[in-house]
């Protein structure tokens, strides 16, 4: 089928800024779609039909009329956080044709010297601004896609509350076009509240001497999380993660959550990685949900309820961790029967019935039974000695492909 559909980026320059095969498929075209913003920046000439995006938002006004030749308005690059990259999960790229323009980030990098390469790039539009925790090192430059004219103070906020008060801040407003402004300021002190609602921030992150360090590695501080003693404590943490050893778009089963520690780290080891956090206990639920806001990864999905009953509807994992629970009846053998084949399944023991459970379960399916025994020093009079903390049985399988 040949294209019927072109993604057209467009930026603040309008018509005049565009390439001849983008005015052409624009004048040639029977239906344009695009946002008030946009199709204001049409001329006169563009006869066709002109349609804006339903709310909610669907993509369903440019599906019914498949076929026929349409033109969908994107700003900047259409595949870059834009619609072009929506349509594109729909549409097979035979049937639609992008023309791209500069994004605003490229843009603002040009502005700012910034090698585009070097920035990370967060998009806040329609998304919750706790995302922006998992990107705050001291050092890092940021690019903020804003939601509308109130994410530079918000973000001003967020920033001040994590110990990043110091860092620089750079908001664009309409970026590429005749009205565009720069205003700057730090997160500690930010002076500007008039801002257009087409806005980009460039953050310059810096850390207070103060701020707490929550490196991306495995292993956070114990003291990062809110809990109630339900924690996978921080170097068991880091061994369980390194046997679930995740990789990009996997999903994973925090089964028996508590506080969430392992979920919440899985998915901060990749942006695709996600999370199904079992848990029952209503006030670790809010422990989850606090944390998860807290370091950076608000998609973190809460099922409240209890294993093995909560399980049997959700989403095979490509990974299952059993942190409590594994003598509940069912619960070990259900999660093996959902596990993905190739999967992996890591399960935590510490009381005698718990170990029995897993050794059992080697016995039918193999893998490996790893003890864990681990000591912090703790005064002892005017000298110092070695505490022993409860030790941990680890087992770690893998489902065979075949199976």
């Amino acid at each position: 089928m040949a294209p019927w559909l072109t993604v057209v980026g467009i930026g603040e320059d309008g018509f005049s800024g565009l390439g001849k095969q983008a005015r052409r498929a624009l004048l040639a075209a029977t239906h344009i779609v695009g946002s008030p913003r946009q199709l204001a920046l049409l001329p006169h000439c563009a006869s066709a039909e002109q349609i804006h995006w339903p709310s909610p938002f669907s993509l369903e006004p440019v599906l019914a009329l498949r076929g026929q030749p349409v033109c969908v308005l994107a700003s900047g690059d259409p595949m870059f956080y834009g619609v072009g990259a929506s349509l594109a999960r729909q549409l097979p790229s035979s049937e639609m044709q992008v023309l791209p323009m500069p994004s605003s980030c490229a843009l603002a990098a040009a502005r700012l010297g910034w090698p585009l390469q070097d920035v990370q790039v967060v998009s806040v539009v329609a998304r919750p601004l706790a995302a922006l925790n998992a990107h705050l090192f001291s050092g890092l430059r940021l690019l903020v896609l804003s939601n509308d004219q109130h994410s530079p103070a918000a973000i001003a906020a967020l920033l001040r509350e994590r110990g990043f008060g110091p860092s620089r801040l750079q908001v664009f407003e309409h970026l590429g076009g005749p009205l565009e402004r720069q205003l700057s300021g730090t997160a500690e002190d930010w002076p500007h509240a008039d801002i257009a609602a087409l806005n980009l921030v460039a953050i310059d992150c810096q850390a207070s001497a103060d701020a707490p360090r929550l490196p991306r590695v495995a292993g956070l501080p114990d003291s990062a999380f809110r809990h109630d003693g339900q924690l996978t404590k921080r170097d068991v943490r880091a061994i369980t993660l390194a046997r679930l050893a995740p990789q990009p778009g996997e999903l994973l089963w925090d089964v028996g959550a508590g506080c969430g520690s392992i979920g919440i780290e899985w998915m901060r080891a990749h942006p695709c990685c996600r999370t199904l956090a079992i848990e029952a206990d209503e006030g670790r639920q809010g422990f989850i949900e606090h944390n998860r806001d807290a370091l950076g990864v608000p998609g973190l999905q809460l099922i409240r309820g209890k294993a093995p009953q909560a399980l049997h509807d959700l989403e095979r994992p490509d990974a299952i961790f059993i942190g409590g629970g594994v003598t509940g009846e069912g619960v070990l053998a259900l999660c093996w029967e959902r596990l993905r084949p190739g999967g992996r399944l890591v399960a935590n023991a510490v009381t005698l019935q718990s170990e029995v459970a897993l050794a059992q379960f080697r016995e039918l399916h193999g893998g490996e039974l790893t003890r864990i025994h681990i000591a912090h020093t703790q005064p002892l009079g005017s000298f110092d000695t070695w505490r022993q903390a409860l030790p941990i049985t680890l087992l770690d399988v893998v489902k065979p492909l075949d199976a």
